[in-house]
């Protein structure tokens, strides 16, 4: 694997950094993943506009250019192979002399890397459960802080499911690591961007997709009891695409299969990439 790290393209092993980065010690640092298909970066300007706000959320400034980031983006690319890839990509602030208070002037540390993604096929489903969210107040940053993220996402795997579906105040918000729909009387709804979701491009898709197909959306709260009512529930996020859930908390969900609505929108979204890339 050949991964970009400030300025230099090299073997993934042959990459270091300084043990006095604040993205090691303190996780002082934001990160996007971005989907490759046919070697074609997908929504590339939603990320970027994404890791952008998450920047300025944690004053740091952009240390590259919108067109610098794409030279490195289709370069790493290039570099690697498959046809279809997930590129993760971090900024820290940079190594630093331990302190609370970061720096006014720092070198910010750059790394890119690609793995495999794989073509994604339509899903029988999968189980979540529910768990109360314990994560900070800004979870509208693209944080690599995401020790709470990890700890829920275990609680799942423990408990036999893929993903936990995170409950606040009585209402969801989002997954460990992805965003929610549920459908109700046909009418797909999904949590409304908040200081606690974070805003998914593959959310954004959907919505935008959904409404361009004339199929029922919207955004607003969803209680736990409507959540327990839905007859679909699908988590969704860059590399899962669109996940049906056909067990919540040991419950089935629906028909315990993949429902209608979740069948023409993953259609729909499968559709738009092969318009885009083939």
């Amino acid at each position: 694997m050949i991964v970009y790290l400030n300025g230099k393209f090299l073997p993934l092993e042959e990459a270091h950094i300084s043990v006095l980065d604040r993205g090691f010690i303190f996780a002082d640092g934001v990160y996007e993943v971005i989907p490759v298909y046919g070697r074609q970066l997908f929504r590339l300007t939603e990320h970027l506009q994404r890791l952008e706000n998450s920047l300025n959320s944690i004053k740091l400034p952009n240390p590259l250019t919108q067109q610098q980031w794409i030279e490195i983006l289709e370069t790493v690319i290039a570099k690697n192979t498959g046809e279809n890839q997930s590129i993760y990509l971090q900024i820290t602030r940079g190594p630093a002399k331990r302190d609370h208070n970061f720096p006014e002037q720092s070198v910010p540390t750059v790394f890119v890397m690609s793995d495999e993604l794989k073509p994604a096929s339509p899903s029988t489903g999968v189980k979540a459960i529910t768990c109360n969210d314990t994560r900070w107040q800004n979870c509208d940053i693209k944080s690599i802080a995401l020790l709470a993220n990890i700890l829920l996402r275990r609680q799942a795997i423990e408990a036999g499911a893929v993903e936990a579906i995170l409950i606040r105040d009585g209402y969801v918000m989002e997954g460990s690591a992805s965003n929610v729909f549920v459908v109700i009387d046909g009418i797909a709804i999904t949590p409304p961007k908040s200081q606690f979701i974070l805003p998914g491009i593959t959310r954004d898709l959907i919505i935008e997709a959904m409404q361009t197909a004339y199929l029922p959306c919207k955004e607003a709260d969803i209680s736990v009891e409507q959540l327990e009512s839905a007859t679909e529930i699908w988590v969704t996020s860059s590399t899962k695409e669109i996940l049906p859930v056909i067990q919540l908390d040991e419950k089935t969900v629906g028909t315990g299969k993949p429902g209608v609505v979740w069948s023409q929108v993953w259609e729909i979204y499968q559709n738009y990439k092969q318009k885009l890339y083939s």
